[in-house]
């Protein structure tokens, strides 16, 4: 949705159910995990366009909620579209801790197993060499959210910066030994390690994998460019 649109010319874009209402989706904007889904109708729509954070409509309640307002679990919106149909909304957010008032980050914690041909034991995907990597990065996303005790997640998060800057500076200082050594099997170890911590590190400020891959296609784009 462009910015730049009034609140009247999208609410007109949207196909309302006959209660007035329109579903909301709502994906983290780092991790793109998917938070939540609730209903929004055009006057929770308009304060979310207007406040740049999500209000929705309880259909137990008949009436209007901002998210967080008691909880403080709010959430900043960084973009928000409508599908094709007009009939379905997508809101990325900055979720400030868990979504799910279970105190869950997510609201989809419950797995359906058994489906046919689904590995249960697949960590990744062969269509997607690198799909560990958002998995991982919504798992990150969620210690960061929920803080579990006795995850080393939770202690580096909750430690701070200094001693997650430290931990990418020793894995860093890893790799080049195990890469001086010539041994691959701890070059593979450490090298791990050191992703790990540095999704630690971008989480902690914020930063999505989404955008270190954006810059490094601008360079690439601009390698490119005839000199």
């Amino acid at each position: 949705m462009s910015t730049e649109q009034g609140i009247e010319s999208v609410a007109a874009a949207i196909k309302w159910n006959e209660a007035g209402l329109v579903p909301a989706i709502v994906q983290d904007a780092n991790s793109k995990e998917v938070l939540m889904m609730a209903y929004m109708n055009e006057e929770s729509l308009g304060r979310s366009i207007a406040t740049g954070e999500t209000w929705f409509w309880s259909r137990s309640r008949g009436e209007l909620w901002h998210k967080g307002a008691t909880s403080g679990h709010t959430q900043r919106i960084v973009s928000m579209h409508y599908d094709c149909d007009g009939d379905t909304l997508l809101l990325r957010v900055e979720q400030i801790g868990p979504a799910c008032h279970t105190g869950s980050y997510s609201c989809f914690t419950n797995e359906v197993t058994g489906i046919q041909g689904v590995d249960a034991n697949a960590t990744t995907l062969t269509s997607d060499r690198f799909a560990m990597l958002n998995q991982l990065e919504a798992v990150i996303a969620q210690r960061y959210t929920e803080r579990p005790e006795g995850a080393y997640t939770t202690y580096l998060f909750e430690k701070g910066v200094d001693k997650i800057l430290k931990k990418v500076g020793e894995e860093s200082a890893e790799v080049i030994i195990a890469a001086k050594n010539k041994d691959n099997d701890e070059l593979r170890c450490e090298t791990s390690d050191l992703i790990f911590h540095l999704m630690v590190l971008l989480r902690e400020r914020g930063l999505s994998l989404d955008e270190v891959m954006e810059e490094l296609g601008r360079r690439h784009n601009k390698s490119k460019q005839p000199k």
